[in-house]
């Protein structure tokens, strides 16, 4: 009897906590979410795999020479992981729509106003019981209106790390819900003429504009906001890899090979921070809510700023203001949907995706802004 004692002593089923088989049904919840409803699967898929594996009790994956102890210490400790896949993003993105519109960059700022809302909102709630938000807590929380995973990821690690699940967990959450967070804000502020103005098609951009961009972009960077750099330095290598034409192998290994292998890290990295004692806690109830009103209130922001450019110098569909957020290419997907059921003549993608390109710089600037205020 002693022995049999000894040997379920030994097993993790003798040593698991309520807490734990709490975030293990999280983690299969976000594991569903990602295969059943494909809500974002490359980055659900493995962070809801690391949520399961970090709750394994005397497995010993998080803990100091556990294999999740060092993909975090190595890869969003040192923020490794979110520049490689600013880099990658970079590699993907067509600055075409932008450069051939740059007042688009407008909408792109807009869309960030969220960001700083939801920072004061943040500070607020320390006068609800139960909430101890710093500054430092409040602008990495503040960041996920921007709807991008890897700054959220990026500034909260630089930040806020004890809330680095939470949060990370909530901007790539709000991504993938996109698709249905976004088109009743788009619909109820604007009226359907607004939704059926057919825009004029783009120029054509050179390529010489394209190669030229992405260094205009740094410059300005390291002139302006050099706390930025690390994340639009990034973005801009893989975009002029891709724009320059003379280095094929490179642009494609930083869009396929290279990418995915650092989003697997970073899922798994990210789900090693969603243990039970770190998770389960009021704080991250309040980083759920501030992240769908930061989000609601960024989309909200584009588009009221796109029906002000439209009145003033008309031709401007409003709801491609909504795509001002960074998620890149699902918002400006949505955008062009909406649009199609307002006139199935409508065909917003191409002008979306100079808002939605423009709202990925537009996230790393404003991690920038808040980096060199509070970091």
């Amino acid at each position: 009897m002693e022995k049999i004692l000894v040997l379920w002593d030994s097993t993790a089923l003798a040593h698991f906590q309520p807490g734990q088989l709490v975030m293990m049904a999280v983690g299969c919840l976000l594991l569903f979410l990602a295969i059943v409803k494909k809500f974002e699967p490359l980055l659900l898929l493995p962070i809801g795999f690391g949520a399961l594996l970090t709750n394994i009790p005397l497995a010993g994956f998080s803990e100091a020479g556990g294999l999740l102890y060092y993909i975090y210490k190595v890869g969003i400790d040192t923020g490794v992981f979110p520049l490689l896949i600013f880099m990658g993003v970079g590699a993907m993105t067509d600055f075409g729509a932008l450069i051939a519109n740059p007042k688009m960059l407008l909408l792109g700022a807009a869309a960030q106003f969220g960001i700083f809302t939801t920072l004061f909102g943040a500070i607020a709630l320390n006068f609800v019981p139960g909430f101890e938000f710093t500054l430092k807590d409040a602008s990495a929380i503040a960041i996920i209106g921007g709807a991008d995973g890897p700054t959220a990821i990026f500034l909260a690690s630089r930040l806020a790390p004890e809330l680095l699940g939470a949060i990370a967990v909530a901007a790539y959450s709000y991504m993938a819900l996109v698709p249905i967070i976004q088109p009743p804000i788009m619909k109820a502020l604007t009226s359907k003429e607004e939704r059926q103005i057919q825009m004029a098609q783009l120029r054509h951009v050179s390529m010489r504009e394209k190669i030229i961009f992405p260094l205009a972009v740094l410059f300005m960077t390291i002139l302006f906001l050099p706390s930025a750099t690390p994340l639009v330095g990034m973005f801009c290598l893989g975009n002029l890899m891709k724009e320059c034409g003379v280095v094929d192998r490179l642009s494609k290994t930083a869009q396929n090979e290279l990418i995915n292998v650092v989003t697997i890290f970073l899922g798994l990295a990210v789900g090693s921070k969603l243990s039970a004692e770190k998770f389960l806690t009021v704080e991250t109830l309040g980083i759920l809510a501030l992240g769908a009103i930061a989000f609601a209130i960024g989309t909200a922001a584009g588009v009221l700023m796109a029906k002000l450019m439209n009145r003033i110098s008309g031709g401007i569909n409003p709801l491609i203001g909504a795509a001002g957020v960074s998620a890149v290419p699902m918002a400006a997907r949505v955008v062009n949907k909406v649009g199609l059921e307002a006139n199935p003549h409508n065909f917003l993608l191409m002008h979306a995706m100079g808002p939605n390109v423009a709202g990925v710089l537009g996230s790393a600037v404003a991690a920038g802004i808040l980096l060199s205020l509070v970091g």
